[in-house]
Formats: C-alpha cells, sequence, structure tokens
C-alpha cells in the first residue's frame, strides 16, 4: 500500500496491508473496547476530544504538509483543513451532551422519553480527498455519543490514516476507541458481514455506495452514504456580478476541483452570461498551478494519474459531443498530475460534463432565460447534494429555496460542510446526514422509555 506524491510520482512510503489476523484483532479490540466506552460519561469524553483537538492545532504544520505531500492539496488550504478538524472536535465536545440528552414527551404514563445510546462498533470507509476532514467529521461525533470506530481510507492516503489513529491514542483515548484499519477495498464485505460491526459509514463515489449499501441492508445494517455531486451555481441578473464571480472561481476549484461540493455546473442568466463567461475564464485561467509545498500555489496536482485520465476522457467526449472550450483543456505536460483550470460552455445534454461528475478542474458554464429555466437545469441532474444560488430578488429566493432538488441550498455563498449545519444529499447523492444534532444522531438507538 503505496503513498505516492502526485506531484512527482515519488513513493513516499510503503506499508504492509493487515492480513486475516491483524484484522481479526483489531475488530475483537473495537468490540471490547466498546463494552467499556459505551459506559464513560460524556465529561470524560468531552475531555479527551478537547484533546484531539489541541493535538490537531498544535500538529497542523506538519500535518498539513502531510496532506499536501500525500494527495497534492496547497499547502495553506491542507493546513485550514486540519484547523478545521478541530474546530469540529470542539464543537462536539462542547455540544455531543445537549444534543443525546434524555427527550421528554408529555403522555399518560408516569414519565416517557426518548433515550439516545450507541450503537458499537462503527466502519469508516472513507476517500482521499479531504483525508482528515473527512473522517473527523464522522469520528468526533461517533466517539462523543459513545460508539467506537475502525477506520478503512482510500488506499492512496495510508500514511493520514495512521497519522489520524495516532492523534486519538495522543489525546489519550483508550485502545480500541479508534482504529485505522490498513486493507484493500475487497476486505471491506467482510467486515460488513461481521456481527461485531454495527453501522457503516461511507464517503466515496456512487458505485461504492452501491456495493456497501446493498452488502449491509443484507446484514440489515445501518448506514449513512455521502456520494457523488454535480452541484448547480445559480446567477441570476440581480446578482452582485464580481462577487459571485470570485466565489465562482473559489467554489469550483477547493481542493483542486476535487470535492464532492465543489460547484460544477454554473447556470447563469442570458443578460448577464457573456460577462459571466469573460471574467469566469479570465479568473480562472490566472489560477497559478504548481507544487503544492509553495506558497504561491492555488492549484495543486490531482491526487493519482488515473484522475487525470478520467478528467481527460470526460471533457475530449463532451467537446467531441459539441461544446467549446474557453480556457485550459489540455493536461499540462511534464512529471505529476497536473490539469489546468478548465472552462467549458455550450454543453449539450446527455455528454459527460452535462450528467456526470467530473472530479477535477473544470467547470461547464450554461445559459437560460429565467429563473424557472435555471432550476429545471439544476435538477436535472441524478445528483442532489448541495446548491449555490445568487440573487438579490426575494421571489426568486423562495423559488430556489424550495424547489432545487438537493440536501443544501447556499444562497449568495457557496457550499461549504459546517458542523453547526447538517451535511448530505439527495438522489444519488446518497441519504444519511453528518454534522449538527443530525449527525450525532446517525449512530445511535432512539430508544423510547414509558414508565406507568
Amino acid at each position: 500500500m503505496k503513498s505516492i506524491n502526485p506531484a512527482t510520482g515519488e513513493v513516499l512510503a510503503a506499508f504492509e496491508p493487515l492480513d486475516a489476523a491483524g484484522i481479526e484483532a483489531r475488530v475483537a479490540r473495537a468490540a471490547a473496547t466498546f463494552r467499556v466506552w459505551r459506559r464513560t460519561s460524556f465529561d470524560d469524553r468531552s475531555r479527551l476530544m478537547g484533546a484531539a483537538a489541541d493535538v490537531l492545532d498544535a500538529e497542523s504544520p506538519a500535518l498539513g504538509r502531510l496532506i499536501a505531500l500525500e494527495m497534492g492539496r496547497p499547502l495553506a488550504a491542507a493546513v485550514d483543513e486540519i484547523k478545521k478538524c478541530a474546530r469540529g472536535c470542539r464543537f462536539y465536545q462542547e455540544h455531543a451532551a445537549a444534543f443525546l440528552a434524555d427527550e421528554r414527551i408529555a403522555t399518560d404514563a408516569t414519565a416517557s422519553y426518548v433515550r439516545y445510546e450507541p450503537l458499537g462498533v462503527i466502519l469508516a470507509v472513507m476517500p482521499w480527498n479531504f483525508p482528515f476532514w473527512q473522517v473527523f467529521r464522522f469520528a468526533a461525533p461517533a466517539l462523543m455519543a459513545g460508539n467506537v470506530g475502525l477506520l478503512k481510507h482510500a488506499s492512496n492516503v495510508p500514511q493520514a490514516a495512521l497519522a489520524i489513529e495516532k492523534v486519538f491514542t495522543r489525546a489519550g483515548f483508550p485502545d480500541g476507541v479508534f482504529q485505522t484499519l490498513l486493507i484493500a477495498s475487497d476486505r471491506v464485505p467482510a467486515l460488513i458481514d461481521d456481527d461485531r460491526i454495527s453501522a457503516v459509514t461511507l464517503t466515496g463515489s456512487e458505485g461504492a455506495g452501491r456495493d456497501v449499501a446493498s452488502r449491509a441492508g443484507r446484514a440489515i445494517k445501518k448506514t449513512v452514504l455521502e456520494l457523488g455531486g454535480s452541484d448547480p451555481f445559480i446567477v441570476m441578473p440581480s446578482a452582485d456580478l464580481p462577487r459571485a464571480v470570485a466565489t465562482a472561481v473559489k467554489a469550483r476549484m477547493v481542493n483542486n476541483g476535487q470535492s464532492c461540493i465543489a460547484a460544477k455546473r454554473f447556470i447563469v442568466a442570458e443578460s448577464i452570461a457573456d460577462a459571466f463567461l469573460e471574467q469566469f475564464a479570465a479568473a480562472m485561467s490566472a489560477l497559478k498551478v504548481g507544487d503544492p509545498l509553495d506558497p504561491q500555489t492555488e492549484v495543486g496536482p490531482l491526487a493519482t494519474p488515473a484522475i487525470v485520465e478520467d478528467l481527460e476522457r470526460q471533457v475530449s467526449e463532451t467537446v467531441a459531443a459539441g461544446a467549446r472550450i474557453v480556457a485550459g483543456g489540455t493536461r499540462l505536460p511534464g512529471k505529476g498530475n497536473y490539469y489546468p483550470p478548465t472552462v467549458l460552455t455550450d454543453v449539450p445534454p446527455g455528454s459527460p460534463a452535462y450528467k456526470d461528475e467530473l472530479f477535477g478542474p473544470v467547470a461547464s458554464v450554461f445559459r437560460v432565460k429565467d429563473a424557472e429555466a435555471a432550476l429545471a437545469l439544476a435538477n436535472d441532474s441524478t445528483f442532489g447534494l448541495g446548491a449555490s444560488v445568487w440573487t438579490n430578488d426575494a421571489a426568486e429566493r423562495e423559488l430556489f429555496v424550495a424547489g432545487l432538488e438537493t440536501g443544501q441550498v447556499f444562497v449568495n455563498a457557496m457550499v461549504v460542510s459546517d458542523p453547526r449545519v447538517p451535511f448530505g444529499g439527495v438522489k444519488r447523492s446518497g441519504y444519511g446526514r453528518e454534522l449538527s444534532a443530525h449527525g450525532i444522531r446517525e449512530f445511535v438507538n432512539a430508544k423510547t422509555v414509558w414508565e406507568a
């Protein structure tokens, strides 16, 4: 299992995957630990979660550098990711007890209430694109609820996977509360089948979600799925156009364009489409592509050669179908997995840029006649994760908030994940929610208590 620098192709480290005995030892340890951990107090868990946040803050430069080296995220953004993990830990440190407090219900019983109790060992199958944040936004609420975690991370970020386990260990969490499993994907089905695994959470591709959900369904186990997205970014004539353009660039290029909630389809009213396209393409073309460790770099390499190859194919097929390249569109020469910021327009229905998720720095710009047409185009997708809407018209705002088929709508702002609000999608973007009170309640038993 290799850690490869996507900027150079250099092998940074290599690890032997766990064998069957190693997996069994960790699963057994997790199951045994849960029986003790579930009985710890919120005060004890909060103390440890605060300590984990302290470790993350103290080690953010080194851990951020690890992200940059292992998957190519620009260094400043990588350090910010670590600090965001610390904020997530502190959010649940502060609020978990209130989120899971007994909920009194008025009935004709002497007392009746709902008690929230942990489920057990939660298997997390996580992606490489936000190698720390994706894990901590599961782990912080799950552990604060009294569950224990087993992490099967993406195979191209083994160093991040091991570093996360060390964060919890250094914070003082008991052995077995959070463990990393360095295993290939073909080991996951047997883990899902294992009676000691109580539930599964996955962030990843639609195909991976389908496989995990079907396997867990046969085992009658709870799943939370956060899958792909092809988020619309809608701009209406009343919008602040310079601000919308600047945010559009940021929203498309977050994490080198490798984000499920990155804006991917830019749907613009006809009356302002020419101005938007000109400004947007110019700003995208001006971004500095380079070494993620260089402080001046705004766009780093994509995580793997396969991602570049997929993106090249999707762009070429879209252009062959009739789309026009306004900026970029050709893989950069030399070593490393570099692809330039790219803008497409005149994208025809049925082409990859219209119907599929493009996981990289490629934006598609569409023209529409009015808000109703924008809404129809935005919803013409199998995905439904997030949407960004730019308008200062109250009627348009209500139209989009009520009509968009997504898990999240951000008005005059880009879509982000924030511990305070629920995160998740509909349609083929998955189901269930992470973060906020909703996220911590995904992996608990809502036990009804009725006292006569």
